[in-house]
């Protein structure tokens, strides 16, 4: 993997760049479509491609491992020829789920033992065979195996994670560094920084993670649970110690505020199931703010779901229609809202770039955070 800083915005931290993986060229700042199972939820790999211009999706170690398993995914030759994606894939390490799964799972040196949430089967997940099985998956950028405390931790209690994860970390370095691909392309190794709320814990996971000189670096442990002001607090933190000349990746965040402040904070990367899940759901996020597009207000409102948006869907459907589809229970409606979602938040990250381009970012920002949050 290679990454080439193209531009700095003079008035914030917010910057463009690109990364080259051996399945193609990535602008940043970006975010991935949050594909759990190999799968981005309702969404054909064409409609990924062309409606929402997705240079990357996310998988997941934890569920590709329950299902398909490792063996399928082997046999298949890798996730990309499994599902049909051929551009780049970045894999999760499990870490965020196996920390949700807190009554299933139980710590220790050695790594997280934890049941299936599927058939409740006991399983370990160490910081060397996650590795292994990420090499399987075939991800081009793979996640280190780290813990990620819940936002209430106390100091002690994050701290003694924070040092789990580093040691935890040493050992995938060595696992990923003696081993090699699986396939006929290059794999990339991240290691994740954490620390919880934090500063101290902070900056001292950042240094230790940037000693490590691997060749881009995650932010983990936010979003958990903390208010909104400490997760910028912690990125501000982190960023000022990892080397600029890496890509910063901010795992599971978020809304489309959180992720122009975390640009405006210095982060390249983001992924969250938000526009997916919340799609799902009829809440459309948009330029002008956010719609529920279940209220009664838009039963005879025919205009298109978003005049201003990217993908043809939006100009092809009615508000109205959109609304029937929810109200009817019919799959389509939760379909054309999350392709609208994932259009939108592309939109969103090319627009930051070109403003970054521009030199005009941050005014741009604080303006459009204001209207993000307007709801219609």
């Amino acid at each position: 993997m290679d990454f080439v800083l193209h531009k700095k915005d003079a008035f914030s931290k917010a910057r463009a760049g690109e990364i080259t993986t051996d399945h193609g060229k990535i602008e940043t700042p970006v975010f991935m479509p949050v594909g759990t199972v190999g799968s981005v939820k309702g969404i054909h790999v064409r409609d990924l491609e062309q409606e929402v211009r997705a240079r990357i999706i996310l998988g997941n170690t934890y569920h590709l491992y329950l299902r398909p398993g490792i063996d399928v995914l082997r046999k298949a030759g890798g996730l990309h020829k499994f599902n049909g994606w051929g551009k780049p894939i970045l894999t999760d390490s499990g870490g965020f789920q196996v920390f949700s799964l807190s009554h299933r799972r139980k710590l220790k040196e050695e790594g997280a033992e934890f049941q299936s949430h599927i058939d409740g089967s006991k399983h370990i997940f160490t910081p060397e065979n996650v590795v292994d099985i990420q090499r399987v998956i075939g991800a081009d950028i793979i996640m280190a195996f780290d813990e990620c405390p819940p936002g209430d931790s106390d100091f002690n209690y994050a701290k003694k994670s924070m040092e789990l994860t580093h040691r935890w970390l040493l050992r995938g370095i060595e696992r990923f560094d003696s081993t090699e691909p699986l396939y006929d392309y290059g794999q990339t190794f991240f290691p994740i920084v954490q620390g919880a709320g934090f500063p101290d814990l902070r900056r001292q996971s950042a240094e230790f993670i940037a000693n490590q000189n691997r060749e881009g670096n995650a932010i983990g442990g936010l979003a958990v649970g903390e208010p909104e002001e400490v997760m910028y607090e912690m990125i501000q933190v982190v960023n000022e110690i990892l080397p600029e000349d890496k890509p910063r990746y901010l795992m599971g965040v978020g809304t489309p505020a959180n992720i122009l402040e975390a640009i405006s904070l210095g982060v390249d990367m983001f992924d969250c199931v938000m526009p997916t899940r919340n799609g799902r759901n009829g809440m459309l996020f948009t330029s002008k703010g956010i719609i529920n597009i279940r209220n009664e207000k838009w039963k005879d409102d025919f205009s298109p779901i978003d005049p201003d948006g990217n993908s043809a869907f939006d100009l092809i459907y009615s508000k109205a229609y959109l609304r029937h589809l929810f109200i009817a229970g019919e799959m389509l409606g939760p379909q054309i809202a999350s392709i609208h979602n994932l259009s939108f938040y592309m939109w969103l990250v090319d627009e930051a770039r070109r403003q970054i381009n521009q030199g005009t970012f941050f005014e741009w920002k604080e303006q459009m955070v204001k209207q993000l949050k307007v709801r219609l």
